[in-house]
């Protein structure tokens, strides 16, 4: 071997290891960044005159960070769902751990039991005007709940349709991103630049994506990305992002349909979805505005009907209509043809409601929705001490009856059993959900220590490799001090030839 040889062989030598050595210093240096940094590794290959860093690629494991999206999606689908039924839940209170299963004084279900025993005592002493006048004030108290309680319904189902239209925006920003970053490392692919953190930027893209709507990935040529929703929906491809697109409600009430989100115009949430989404942010603020929150007011409604349907009113002499009683909607002249939306407008009758100039013991006689109309007095006689009337609504609020399918419970039951399987759904709901956010919880830092471990940085085998290159320099140092020392002494011998 030839001294200007073995000189390349050291300097290609101490060139590796300078390019090495700039590697671990990233590596080192990312180490505090655990969310978005992998292991780059320095590819050194041998060549004629020595060895080079031909290429730095970086440490991954495709099957574990597909792993970590599809978590992240479904914590994220669980989040959102138990933060609405956390809010949701303050329409009941906390539940008791009676064999009724009822809840607090807040809950439609122990508003019905405090009225129907005031009911009760009102029948047990019919000529007490203050008793009549306690069992309007619980009924009026049971009305202010089913409307308190209906709010909350429509804040909740509002507070989703906000949340979802700041997700549909997350998600174009960050697909604005993706697509910047993808370029970057198409091209970088392609002329064999180093695109190492380029990557590390787009997984970390992906991983923020993946919060906000299940995704699935494809590479192709160059590192060429594409996206699509959990459901099949492409999102991004060909280096470009697809357009979601959503038109926020502002107000809902109960009959309120609230609008769907469309990739490309096509729905991927809603009851139009041909492809509905089923993770990430997107699709449990969807589900919770659509579904959960929807049924909860049903049964709210019902509720709302059903009082209003036992304490109406009937001709006692002819075939005249039915009219309201007790409970009434504001203005209304007849019985309400559909239950949407009564739990928001159910009140007590303004002529029955001593705090509102009315008759405490009309609830007693009858002629509530008409008192100049003698067709609808239950007690004719106007004996002070009649209750007929009373028991007869006692045994309407304890009669088993018919509920609509859509509250998603029982439909054939009596109305105090109807509104504690309402408590009790709401509250299997709440757990069902918390427990849900704890797995997936769990499923998620069990996948991102997995990552972790697969790509992260270990830095007691950076220190290793740091060893290992300070003796590669030295070794390399030494080498060139050598044929330095070879090459003087060869100059000097030339010089000392006599001539």
């Amino acid at each position: 071997m030839s001294l200007s040889s073995a000189a390349l062989i050291a300097q290609s030598g101490l060139a590796a290891v300078a390019a090495e050595t700039s590697v671990l210093s990233r590596n080192i240096s990312g180490n505090s960044d655990t969310a978005t940094y992998s292991l780059k590794i320095a590819n050194v290959s041998t060549i004629s005159n020595g060895a080079q860093v031909v290429s730095v690629t970086r440490a991954s494991n495709q099957a574990v960070f597909e792993n970590v999206l599809s978590s992240t999606a479904a914590s994220a689908t669980q989040d959102a769902i138990s933060s609405g039924l956390a809010s949701l839940n303050q329409t009941i209170g906390d539940v008791s751990s009676s064999a009724s299963g009822t809840s607090s004084a807040s809950s439609p279900a122990a508003l019905l039991s405090d009225f129907a025993n005031a009911l009760q005592s009102y029948e047990a002493s019919p000529s007490d005007s203050s008793v009549a006048a306690n069992a309007v004030s619980a009924a009026d108290a049971v009305a202010s709940g089913l409307n308190s309680a209906s709010a909350t319904v429509q804040q909740v189902r509002e507070q989703a349709d906000s949340g979802i239209s700041a997700s549909v925006q997350t998600i174009n920003s960050l697909l604005r991103q993706f697509q910047t970053d993808n370029t970057q490392i198409a091209n970088g692919s392609a002329t064999g630049a180093d695109i190492t953190d380029a990557q590390d930027k787009r997984d970390n893209i992906l991983k923020q994506l993946s919060q906000q709507i299940g995704i699935v990935t494809t590479v192709g040529q160059n590192n060429d990305m594409s996206i699509y929703t959990d459901s099949g929906v492409t999102l991004f491809q060909g280096g470009v992002a697809r357009t979601v697109t959503f038109t926020p409600t502002n107000t809902y009430t109960s009959a309120t349909v609230g609008n769907a989100v469309y990739v490309d115009g096509v729905p991927i949430t809603g009851s139009s979805a041909a492809m509905p989404i089923t993770s990430g942010a997107l699709a449990g603020l969807a589900t919770l505005r659509d579904t959960v929150a929807v049924t909860y007011q049903a049964q709210l409604d019902n509720i709302a009907g059903a009082l209003i349907s036992n304490f109406s009113e009937s001709d006692q002499v002819g075939a005249g209509p039915s009219l309201p009683g007790l409970f009434t909607t504001s203005g209304a002249t007849s019985l309400p043809t559909s239950f949407t939306g009564l739990a928001s407008e159910i009140t007590v009758n303004a002529s029955v409601d001593p705090s509102q100039g009315g008759n405490a013991n009309l609830l007693r006689d009858g002629g509530i929705s008409d008192t100049s109309n003698s067709n609808y007095t239950y007690n004719t006689s106007g004996n002070a001490s009649y209750s007929g009337r009373l028991s007869e609504l006692l045994n309407n609020l304890q009669a088993t009856q018919s509920f609509g399918s859509n509250g998603g419970i029982i439909t054939s039951a009596s109305l105090s059993s109807y509104a504690s399987a309402s408590v009790s759904w709401l509250e299997a709901e709440r757990s069902q959900a918390s427990s849900e956010t704890s797995y997936q919880d769990t499923l998620l830092s069990t996948a991102t220590t997995a990552m972790s471990n697969a790509t992260g940085v270990n830095l007691d085998d950076q220190m290793s490799k740091m060893l290992d290159l300070e003796n590669s320099y030295s070794a390399s140092a030494k080498l060139i001090t050598a044929i330095d020392s070879m090459f003087r002494s060869l100059m000097t011998d030339i010089e000392n030839i006599p001539a």
